[in-house]
C-alpha cells in the first residue's frame, strides 16, 4: 500500500500517550454517536434483537482487527468506520421481500461492487484524483457540525461542559500536545459522577455471532444492495480518501477498497453492515492533534482497533453506559480535538487564490448537510467544487 507518507523508526513510549488517547476518543465518538442508529437500522430492516446485536458485534469486531492490522503494517493513520449514511439509509427502506436474509444477501451485494472498485484500478485512481483545495475544503465542511459542539454543549449543560472547555484551554497553554487528552480524561470523570445507569441495564449477556444464511431477491439487491453501494462510495470513501489527502497522506485506495469489500462481505454472513474508510473520525487519527510528527500518528488507529473490539465484547456495559451519557459531551470533546484539523482544513482550502471559490463552494454545500437521492452532502459538495473549478480553468471564449 503507498502513502506519502513514509515509515520511520518504531516510535518511543512517551510518544505514544497522544496518538492512543486520539484513537481511543476517536472509537468512542464513532461508536456513541450511532451504534443506537445501527440497531434500530437492522431491527427495522427485519433483524430480530439477537440478530441486530451480532451485526453490531461483528462489525466491530471487523473494524478492530482492520484498523489495528492496516495501520500496524503500514505505518500511515489510516482508519476504518461503518457507513453511518448507509446505516441511515438502511432505516428508511424497511424490510424487504425475503425478510432480514435477503438484507444479509444485499450487505454481500454492496460488498462485492467495494470490492469490484478495488480491483478495476482505473476506477479506484480516479477516485483518488481529489483536488487538494477541494479536499481541504470537504474536510472543512465535514468538520464544521461537530466542532460547533463545544459551543453548543456550554449552552445547554454549563456545568458539564464548562470543566472540559477550562481544562482543554488550560492544557493547550501549560502542555499543549496533551491538551485533548487532558479533556477527554476530564470528560469521562464528569460522565462517571454525572451518568446513572436504568436498573438492570447490565444484565444483558455476552455478545454472540449468529450467522445468517443471506438470500439474493432482486427486490433487496436494488432497493439496499445498489444504493447502499452508493451511499458508501459518495458519503463515506470518497471523503475518507479527501480527510487523508488534507492532513499529508496519499493512499492508494485499490487496496484499501478489496480490504473493505472482503471485511464487509465477512461481516454480511453475521448480520453486519458495510465497512468502510474512516472520514470525520479519521480525521482524529491523522490530524496534527493525535501527533505533531505526521510520521507518528499511525498508533492512533491501532487504539481504535483495540477499543473497537473492546466495545464490541463490552456491548452490554458501553450501550448502556453511552446510551445514559449526554451524547453533547461527546461531541464536545470530539470538536475540541477536531479544531486543529478544521483550522488546517480551511488554510489548505483557501491557499490557493485560482482555486478559493470552487473551495468555498465545496465547503458550504457540505456543511449545509443536505441529502439528495439519498446521497449526502460531502458527495455533492465535492462534484460542485470540482465542477467549477473546471470551469474556472477553462480560457475565455472556449
Amino acid at each position: 500500500m503507498h502513502a506519502g507518507i513514509e515509515a520511520t523508526a518504531p516510535t518511543g513510549r512517551k510518544e505514544f500517550v497522544q496518538p492512543v488517547m486520539a484513537g481511543a476518543l476517536a472509537a468512542i465518538v464513532g461508536y456513541a454517536s450511532t451504534f443506537t442508529l445501527v440497531l434500530a437500522a437492522l431491527t427495522a430492516a427485519g433483524a430480530s434483537p439477537q440478530q441486530a446485536g451480532s451485526g453490531l458485534f461483528s462489525v466491530c469486531l471487523a473494524l478492530g482487527v482492520l484498523n489495528i492490522v492496516v495501520a500496524f503494517r503500514a505505518k500511515v493513520p489510516i482508519s476504518f468506520a461503518w457507513t453511518t449514511p448507509g446505516v441511515a439509509f438502511l432505516l428508511t427502506v424497511g424490510e424487504p421481500i425475503g425478510g432480514f436474509p435477503a438484507v444479509a444477501g444485499a450487505f454481500l451485494v454492496t460488498a462485492a461492487l467495494v470490492l469490484l472498485t478495488g480491483l478495476f484500478k482505473p476506477l479506484a485512481r480516479l477516485i483518488a484524483a481529489i483536488p487538494a483545495a477541494i479536499a481541504n475544503a470537504m474536510l472543512a465542511g465535514m468538520l464544521l457540525t461537530l466542532c460547533l459542539a463545544p459551543v453548543t454543549a456550554l449552552a445547554e449543560a454549563p456545568l458539564l461542559a464548562a470543566p472540559i472547555l477550562l481544562a482543554w484551554m488550560l492544557g493547550l497553554r501549560f502542555a499543549r500536545r496533551y491538551a485533548v487528552p487532558i479533556a477527554v480524561v476530564v470528560t469521562g470523570i464528569v460522565l462517571a459522577l454525572t451518568t446513572h445507569l436504568p436498573e438492570g441495564a447490565l444484565d444483558g449477556t455476552w455478545p454472540t455471532l449468529l450467522p445468517v444464511m443471506p438470500v439474493f431477491t432482486w427486490d433487496a439487491i436494488v432497493r439496499i444492495g445498489l444504493p447502499l453501494y452508493v451511499v458508501t462510495m459518495a458519503s463515506q470513501n470518497l471523503p475518507g480518501i479527501a480527510v487523508m489527502k488534507a492532513n499529508g497522506y496519499t493512499l492508494s485506495p485499490a487496496p484499501i477498497f478489496v480490504m473493505t469489500g472482503i471485511a464487509s462481505g465477512l461481516t454480511a454472513l453475521f448480520g453486519g453492515h458495510t465497512i468502510n474508510l474512516a472520514a470525520i473520525t479519521a480525521a482524529i487519527c491523522a490530524g496534527p492533534e493525535a501527533h505533531p510528527d505526521p510520521q507518528k500518528r499511525w498508533p492512533a488507529p491501532v487504539a481504535a482497533g483495540g477499543v473497537y473490539i473492546m466495545l464490541g465484547l463490552a456491548a452490554s456495559l458501553a450501550a448502556a453506559f453511552i446510551a445514559a451519557s449526554p451524547p453533547i459531551l461527546i461531541q464536545a470533546v470530539a470538536g475540541l480535538a477536531l479544531l486543529s484539523s478544521l483550522a488546517s482544513a480551511l488554510s489548505g482550502a483557501l491557499a490557493q487564490e485560482e482555486a478559493r471559490l470552487p473551495a468555498i463552494l465545496t465547503f458550504v454545500a457540505t456543511a449545509s448537510g443536505i441529502t439528495i437521492f439519498g446521497i449526502g452532502a460531502p458527495f455533492w459538495g465535492l462534484v460542485g467544487g470540482i465542477v467549477l473549478l473546471l470551469l474556472l480553468r477553462q480560457p475565455a471564449g472556449k
